[in-house]
């Protein structure tokens, strides 16, 4: 395939992963409150899989991705935190491509010690893991998590951050090694499989169950999270990788012993400039002590996305997955 110098991966309808295609896209001027980034590194996502079927709509057509760094090129007007040459780290719409014009307050200077394939690799990964853990229902130590796809790119960092909270970690995933990653990280205990979950969780509790369940998996893990639950625990679903669970109706909740159930939206706890550089202050300064480690488990080509999304979806992969303009 012979390629433009700067071109973007194109979404004009839904579907699998072939409907994503090559198209020259010249950099975008930043107006006011923006900047023009080279990018360097772009992270792969599987909320990019959910626009790319039509699960969560976008207007067509679009520039799948949601996570990216690389070095500003030019800024607009207005903008004082950013200059040309500067390297930096966001989580915004339109990613899979050369270049990226976006908000600069969304755009967050990276450190000497975080590297730009780092940066991509964890922005909305790890800010996502930092919500979970620390925002809608801050995890306590002594407390006990069940951790779904503990291996994948938020469990990866999911899993060894509770631990240095304090938390005993049960692990939820498809294969022994798998499980021995998954150990590795943190987990105490792992059940490998995906039957008879919330039984084999109360054997590993002495029949009390977990304080909260951090949920990506969806369709085929719901009924398995909330039956793992204590009374008045938290069910927090983040993800569908096997699709969209069932609607629960309230009384589900009540009977399991007034449990709390939410669906989070990264988006909404980094939705001031404040709260972005909070996030990413917490997160750098975990990955700086050695806590975190960006887990590069895959890499490939930009022009080659597509084989990246058939990864990601066919559960091949581990930690974060990387596209390389």
């Amino acid at each position: 395939m012979t390629l433009p110098n700067a071109y973007a991966i194109r979404v004009h309808q839904t579907g699998g992963p072939e409907v994503m295609v090559a198209e020259a896209a010249p950099p975008r001027a930043p107006g006011p409150g923006e900047a023009l980034v080279r990018q360097t590194a772009v992270g792969v996502n599987f909320i990019d899989t959910y626009h790319r079927t039509g699960l969560y709509k976008l207007p067509l057509p679009f520039v799948p991705g949601s996570e990216g760094a690389g070095v500003v090129e030019e800024v607009g007007e207005g903008v004082t935190h950013l200059g040309p040459g500067d390297r930096v780290g966001y989580v915004g719409r339109g990613t899979y491509a050369t270049h990226y014009t976006g908000p600069a307050a969304g755009m967050v200077a990276l450190p000497a010690a975080i590297s730009d394939e780092e940066a991509a690799a964890v922005m909305l990964k790890g800010m996502t893991a930092w919500m979970l853990l620390e925002e809608i229902r801050p995890l306590k130590a002594g407390e006990t998590a069940l951790v779904w796809a503990p291996v994948g790119g938020v469990g990866s960092l999911l899993t060894p951050w509770a631990k240095h909270i304090g938390a005993r970690v049960i692990a939820v995933t498809s294969s022994a090694a798998k499980a021995e990653r998954a150990k590795a990280l943190g987990a105490s205990d792992v059940v490998v499989g995906y039957d008879d979950v919330a039984k084999k969780v109360r054997e590993l509790t002495g029949g009390k169950g977990v304080d909260v369940a951090y949920d990506s998996v969806g369709r085929i893990s719901a009924e398995a999270s909330l039956s793992s639950l204590k009374p008045r625990g938290w069910f927090i679903s983040y993800g569908n990788a096997s699709g969209p669970a069932d609607p629960i109706p309230p009384g589900r909740l009540a009977a399991g012993g007034s449990l709390v159930m939410t669906r989070p939206t990264l988006f909404n706890f980094t939705d001031t400039p404040e709260a972005l550089a909070r996030a990413s202050r917490r997160l750098f300064g975990l990955l700086a002590e050695g806590v975190l480690e960006a887990d590069i488990g895959q890499r490939f080509a930009l022009k080659d996305a597509a084989e990246a999304h058939l990864a990601l979806e066919s559960g091949g992969t581990s930690g974060a997955t990387l596209l390389v303009p």
